[in-house]
């Protein structure tokens, strides 16, 4: 075909030529318009004309049209791409359902002392608590433990343990419901000072949930298996006031201290806790930071000595709250605890004696005078008899604390490597004086206790023979020093059946006063009970916490 010249029009072309396509859009509008014109008239007439059989069938239902199909396939697809992205999440929960699952949550189970550790991951990263179960999960996320345990047991109710939120799973909203505060309140117990000063003047007794009555700061702890020598430490040092009140209203989790200061702080506020669900607390937690800080020299399931605990636990716990190894006074617990002592030294030298033929020992004339700073005072006590008496009873001997106490009066020495020493306390004295009885000793073959008593009355230990006199403090002032913590060693004997059996198995007891009562409490492990202040002495004693008395002889019955 040839090209049509630009002169002649295209009207004028053969009818088959191709039509432009503007014209075939209007002829299809054209015709559109043209039969919706003759429905229109069929209508008023009444005439409506009959659909054709095929689509007589899509109107009344029998079969699927293809624009039908089509949006069938494209609703599968929808739906397949919606399955594939991430389930709905709440903000808030549905109107009208704000407590729902609440009824779910058990606080028998609910246990918030043991480390906060995923059951599955074993991660301490942004863990959950189920307040349904107990356990511990590790997120809240769609393909977190937590979600999973959610749909898997239908456990719905989580906090979280860092920041204390509840949130319900897996919608993923969070409950701002009150009827869950004293749940916050037993997993991180908070006190205002005003609370924390009637500790000691206001009498108070709690109940658990099971209905036993307990007082808040005499509860039993868990003896996990082996670690009763460190109960007796905590329960004793949650009894001297400045340092509870200090871990009591410090709030550690937004401060740089370490993981062993938070811990201990949490456990100090848990034993004092009046709200709590059970009327003991476990260590556990504590316990897991201190056998890692140690490198596992103090356990859970090996025997320790306490004092050994005491002096590892208070150094660290003063280089955790910022302490200098160099600068004194320069943590809480050196204001406490720490205290200044002299120390006089004397070489003993050894002489010939050529007329007797034998050495002579004499004391140098130099004296150095040196002092030196303590956290606690050690206590020698005189050595156990070797015979029995004359009813054949092994003799138990007593000394009175002042006796022993004579070590640091400026005159008594002792010698130590090849030095005779005298040692004499110096003003002033610390609020908190801490003794330690000496009854181990080892030797190449064995380990052997003492087992004399200590004599003492639990109010008005004078300090003032033992003080060196200075212009702070005259030499006929009394220095009123009243017991408030005693660690007591008592020996089990590990076969019941042989009675001359040496195996002995050590436990441990701390018996603590209840200042606002002035009443006396023995705790071992889960066991609390009072005790007679009359009775203290009767057991063996090895190590005391006395705090120095504010006001001069003002106390009850003197």
């Amino acid at each position: 075909m040839s090209k049509r010249p630009a002169t002649e029009a295209l009207d004028e072309l053969a009818a088959n030529s191709p039509l432009p396509k503007k014209s075939r859009v209007d002829d299809y509008t054209k015709s559109v318009k043209e039969l919706s014109l003759d429905e229109k008239t069929a209508d008023e007439q009444g005439d409506a004309p009959a659909p054709a059989a095929e689509e007589q069938e899509y109107q009344n239902g029998n079969r699927n049209s293809p624009n039908q199909e089509d949006q069938d396939e494209s609703d599968d697809d929808e739906e397949e791409a919606e399955e594939e992205k991430a389930p709905i999440r709440q903000s808030a929960p549905t109107e009208g359902y704000d407590d729902l699952y609440l009824d779910t949550i058990d606080r028998n189970v609910l246990d918030f002392d043991f480390e906060k550790l995923c059951s599955i991951s074993l991660s301490n990263i942004n863990v959950y608590a189920c307040l349904v179960c107990g356990k511990y999960f590790q997120g809240r996320g769609p393909k977190s433990h937590a979600y999973f345990h959610a749909l898997d047991e239908d456990h719905h109710v989580f906090i979280n343990m860092s920041t204390q939120k509840v949130y319900v799973l897996p919608e993923g909203y969070e409950v701002q419901s009150k009827s869950l505060d004293d749940i916050k309140y037993v997993s991180d117990p908070r006190y205002t000072k005003a609370e924390v000063l009637t500790f000691d003047r206001t009498p108070r007794t709690s109940f658990a949930l099971s209905g036993k009555e307990y007082r808040p700061g005499f509860v039993g702890m868990n003896n996990i298996k082996e670690n009763d020598y460190l109960n007796v430490i905590v329960q004793a040092l949650s009894h001297v006031s400045p340092l509870r009140n200090y871990f009591l209203l410090t709030d550690f989790s937004k401060s740089p201290a370490n993981e062993l200061v938070k811990r201990t702080s949490i456990l100090f506020r848990k034993i004092w806790n009046p709200r709590a669900f059970k009327s003991h607390v476990s260590p556990h937690e504590l316990l897991q930071e201190i056998s890692l800080r140690s490198n596992k020299r103090f356990t859970l399931s090996a025997q320790s000595d306490p004092v050994d605990f005491l002096s590892w636990y208070l150094n660290n716990l003063h280089l955790g709250l910022g302490g200098s190894k160099t600068r004194p006074q320069s943590s809480p617990i050196q204001h406490i605890f720490q205290g200044k002592l002299k120390l006089e030294s004397q070489e003993i030298q050894t002489k010939n004696d050529t007329l007797a033929d034998r050495l002579r020992f004499e004391d140098s004339s130099v004296i150095n005078v040196s002092s030196s700073r303590f956290l606690l005072l050690t206590l020698d006590l005189p050595a156990a008899p070797l015979f029995q008496d004359e009813q054949e009873r092994n003799i138990i001997p007593q000394v009175p604390l002042t006796t022993i106490l004579a070590k640091y009066n400026g005159l008594t020495s002792q010698e130590l490597n090849s030095q005779r020493r005298r040692y004499r306390l110096q003003h002033p004295l610390p609020p908190f004086l801490m003794f330690h009885i000496k009854r181990f000793s080892k030797n190449k073959f064995v380990s052997e206790r003492n087992p004399t008593i200590v004599t003492f009355d639990a109010k008005n230990l004078d300090m003032s023979p033992y003080v060196e006199p200075s212009a702070d403090h005259s030499s006929g002032e009394p220095i009123w020093y009243d017991l408030v913590a005693n660690v007591v060693h008592e020996a089990v004997r590990m076969k019941e059946d042989v009675a001359d059996s040496g195996e002995e198995r050590k436990t441990w007891k701390v018996q603590l006063r209840d200042k606002a009562t002035d009443e006396w409490v023995v705790t071992q492990d889960l066991f609390v009970e009072n005790i007679r202040s009359e009775l203290l002495y009767l057991a063996e004693s090895y190590l005391q916490i006395w705090e120095r008395r504010k006001t001069p002889i003002a106390a009850k019955g003197k």
